[in-house]
Formats: structure tokens, sequence, C-alpha cells
């Protein structure tokens, strides 16, 4: 379960002092923060979406994860640099110059698409990567009524979802 995520080079953080100097180094970029999890979304849903996303051409400067129920004391850390975002697991945050500017909460991951969460992704990636990204002051969740399908998405339709 850890594998699926650090062989598509996210960074594993382990400690509290791991997740303290990604957020630095997100400071001045940005940085997607997947809350990783033994449950089925997260295997079905959540680690595919990031395998299917990073095939896309905007990308964050960096892939971290943390795993929840695992390492504990780096999954809190990660969470207090997420004050007032509720706890879930599977979760995603991009986080720009320090701050989420987008997140996938369980209810947003769970019972979809691979392909629909990897839409939800590569639309804050565009909206907040690069040069010419926005920033906002809030943070966006996407509305699951209207993310895309596999059919509207422009992403590769490698992997289908169970159900």
């Amino acid at each position: 379960m850890r594998e699926e995520l650090t062989r598509l080079g996210v960074t594993e953080l382990t400690s509290e002092a791991d997740v303290d100097a990604a957020f630095a180094s997100a400071a001045d970029g940005t940085m997607l923060l997947v809350v990783n999890s033994v449950c089925g979304c997260a295997a079905a849903n959540a680690r595919p979406a990031v395998a299917l996303v990073q095939q896309t051409a905007t990308q964050p400067d960096a892939y971290t994860t943390v795993f929840a129920g695992q390492d504990l004391e780096a999954t809190a850390r990660a969470r207090e640099h997420l004050a007032g975002i509720p706890p879930s697991s599977p979760f995603m945050a991009l986080i720009k110059e320090g701050d989420p500017v987008f997140v996938l909460e369980r209810k947003h991951i769970e019972g979809r698409s691979a392909n629909a969460i990897a839409g939800d992704l590569k639309e804050a990636f565009e909206t907040y990567c690069g040069e010419d990204s926005a920033t906002n002051g809030t943070v966006e969740r996407p509305a699951t009524e209207s993310s895309p399908t596999a059919e509207e998405s422009d992403l590769p339709p490698t992997f289908r979802s169970i159900r």
C-alpha cells in the first residue's frame, strides 16, 4: 500500500520533522499531500488517481504522503498544517505557498472512479500550479455531482472503477 505511491515518486513523510520540512519546501511552490489509508477506496480510487494525474502536463512541485493509522505523529502534524479542515483518510490536499488551496476529502473519493478523482486533481493543478496560477485565499472542494466522467475527461482510460 505504501509502495503504490512511493514507486510513483511520491515522498513518504514518516515523522513530524519530515512533514515540517515538506511544508517549508512548499512555502514557495506547490505540493500534493496524500493521506494514504488501508481502506478500499484508497486502493481502488485514491492511489490510482495519483498515478493517472501524474500523466498530465501541469504538475505540482512535489508529491508527498503520510500514512494514516501507521505514521501517527506524521499524520497528526500534517493535519496541524491543515487547521480547520476535518481529518479524513484517504485525503488529498494541494498546498500552495504553504496553505491548502484544494482538498479532496474521503467523501469526494469514496464511490468515485480514479478517473473522476484524477480529473478533479488535474483541474486543481491547472488552476494553482505553474507561473500563471491563481491564489484565492479559500480552500476549494469539488462538487461531486459535476465531476467529469471517464468519457468526459481527457485522462487515459487505463483504470476502471469497481462498482
